[in-house]
């Protein structure tokens, strides 16, 4: 999908019970900016990407961004 990360935070926020506002006011974004990221239209500062995976109680920002090495 062009050069916007793939994520697994639309799994990991329903497996939580979250909203996706509830999500956004967790780490302090709006709710289009998880939607953005769900649907792999925006890609997260390293310190966004860090919050969520703690949000999310993932043990590695790899766990929830996944980061294809390959092109």
């Amino acid at each position: 999908m062009g050069d916007y990360l793939e994520t697994k935070i639309r799994e990991f926020r329903q497996k939580k019970g979250l909203t996706q506002q509830e999500l956004a006011d967790a780490v302090g974004v709006t709710r289009q900016t998880i939607n953005a990221l769900e649907n792999a239209r925006y890609n997260p500062s390293l310190l966004l990407a860090y919050n969520i995976t703690k949000v999310l109680d993932q043990e590695s920002i790899e766990d929830v961004f996944i980061i294809d090495g390959g092109n």
